[in-house]
């Protein structure tokens, strides 16, 4: 299924991939959130939380699949991108399979 998908800037891209990768492991945590919101205003994450809240898993990869596409990355900035995943994903001082598999989607991905 495709849809018309809207581009984001750079940073609501991030701040969309920075949530799935806070919701890999289906428990999105305060601090997980705090280290969201901390790199964005409130209303911009807001408005990308409402929008990443309605997708479907499906809906989610190919929106970033899609956004990606759309913006010319340095290799800097896509080794920020993974940084910051990788942030998230050890948050909790686990690396759950869950986690593990987004992880390897999104190398795919943003490479």
């Amino acid at each position: 299924m495709t849809s018309k998908i809207d581009q984001w800037t750079k940073l609501e891209l991030q701040i969309y991939i920075l949530l799935l990768c806070a919701n890999a492991d289906s428990e999105e945590t305060d601090l997980e959130i705090e280290m969201i919101t901390s790199k964005v205003d409130t209303d911009t994450f807001n408005k990308i939380y409402n929008e990443f809240k309605a997708d479907t898993e499906d809906e989610q990869l190919e929106k970033i699949d899609d956004n990606i596409h759309q913006h010319e990355y340095t290799n800097m900035e896509l080794a920020k991108f993974r940084q910051e995943a990788h942030h998230i994903f050890f948050s909790d001082g686990k690396f759950m399979q869950m986690e593990q598999n987004l992880n390897r989607i999104l190398d795919n991905i943003l490479y």
